[in-house]
């Protein structure tokens, strides 16, 4: 089944996932591993990244499976306009008053640690990726909501 999953779902921001094929994978994933709190995109996928608003639709048709039988609770990362996304620490108060689920605020050392597992993957690093680990606020703060 492994296969078919990675022909089915191809790593390309412009594809839209199958929500079923999707669905079962994860639902298997998380049986088998007695997973209890998973971490998404919201229905903006950050970035409009055709896989990763599959991933919360296919979370999304999943819900009461998920959390009803698999007692599974699923955490979405909050989409955020453009002018947000690239003003970095400088909206941190702006995201402490707005209402959310968790807030995370990384160090300078987890930061770091974010832009070096970055760096890791050279053919994903493309010239728009080092300006969004200099300037994105997903390299200081997430915000996420319950689904």
């Amino acid at each position: 089944i492994a296969l078919l999953i990675f022909r089915d779902l191809p790593d390309n921001p412009a594809v839209e996932w199958d929500t079923q094929l999707l669905a079962a994978f994860v639902l298997k994933h998380i049986e088998a591993n007695n997973i209890n709190l998973v971490v998404t995109f919201d229905s903006g996928g950050v970035s409009g990244h055709a896989n990763h608003i599959s991933l919360y639709t296919a979370l999304r048709y999943s819900i009461f499976l998920l959390f009803l039988c698999l007692g599974c609770h699923v955490l979405v990362l909050e989409s955020v306009n453009l002018f947000r996304k690239y003003i970095s620490v400088l909206d941190v108060p702006l995201s402490c008053l707005l209402p959310r689920d968790a807030l995370f605020i990384l160090t300078e050392e987890e930061t770091e640690q974010a832009r070096r597992a970055m760096r890791c993957h050279r053919s994903q690093l493309l010239w728009f990726r080092h300006i969004y680990m200099l300037f994105s606020r997903y390299m200081v703060i997430n915000s996420l909501r319950l689904l």
